[in-house]
């Protein structure tokens, strides 16, 4: 029994895990494309999320919007209007009758099918137009209602604007060879530093510039770059020892031997 439960339990939480990340495929099309099914997908983030705005002040209700999910557990309704007042809801579009159109940074969700007008547009189903737009700097997915375009025959249309970093292009690094090069230098510089310290003090028991890693080979790599930058750097003409004045030696002469001269004189 235990190894059944072992043996069902990931399995489970592998087929959760796959219907988590197809919530877009709840969203039917009307005309089944690749292309559409992939701006969709785009959109996976944003899905199992209630979109809620208030209208103008002088607009008596409040909007509702799911990415391919049920708003307040309606069945197929993905955006719906909700009066103030009263609490009654109006099917806005329905995710069973999508359309998607994407771009770089933007995607047009079109939800279709909603509760016909009763008196505007030829009595038509209403339609939801959603335009998700990239926005860097909203930190929060921001929904908004533009405007409700029934003073037409036919195809008349609700706009809402939703901006969201989700939708966002990624920014390829822009960091060079040489940059990145630099960087791992330098954490490899900290890692032995940091590593050599602390085996010095904590291991060797080491003290004062002594916990230096390998100080005495940097040490003697310190002196021979001086000594080389010394030789090299500095200017000393033709480098021959140049002449100088050298003073008379301070040492006591010693006593010179007597000439004597007695054998000149006639005898």
């Amino acid at each position: 029994m235990l190894l059944s439960v072992r043996i069902i339990a990931p399995l489970f939480l592998l087929l959760v895990g796959v219907r988590a990340k197809n919530n877009t495929d709840n969203c039917k099309l009307v005309v089944e494309s690749e292309s559409e099914r992939k701006v969709l997908r785009s959109l996976e983030p944003l899905t199992k999320q209630n979109f809620t705005v208030e209208g103008e002040e002088k607009d008596k209700y409040i909007y509702i919007f799911q990415v391919c999910g049920d708003v307040d557990g309606l069945k197929n309704v993905g955006l719906v209007q909700r009066a103030k007042d009263s609490g009654k809801q109006t099917t806005i579009g329905s995710y069973s009758h999508t359309r998607a159109i994407g771009g770089s940074d933007w995607v047009l969700l079109i939800y279709e099918g909603g509760e016909k007008y009763e008196s505007h547009c030829s009595k038509e189903p209403r339609q939801a137009m959603i335009m998700i737009s990239c926005s860097k700097k909203a930190n929060e997915s921001k929904f908004s209602v533009v405007l409700e375009d029934r003073e037409r025959p036919q195809d008349c249309y609700y706009l809402f604007e939703l901006d969201t970093s989700v939708i966002c292009p990624v920014t390829p690094s822009k960091l060079s060879a040489g940059s990145i090069l630099l960087i791992v230098a330098f954490s490899c510089l900290a890692v032995y530093l940091t590593g050599g310290f602390l085996y010095q003090r904590l291991v060797v028991g080491a003290k004062g510039v002594e916990q230096f890693p390998n100080y005495a080979f940097w040490s003697e790599i310190g002196n021979l770059s001086a000594d080389g930058c010394d030789f090299v750097c500095r200017s000393r003409g033709n480098r021959e020892e140049p002449p100088t004045y050298r003073g008379v030696a301070t040492e006591p002469l010693g006593e010179e031997p007597e000439e004597r001269d007695d054998h000149l004189l006639p005898m």
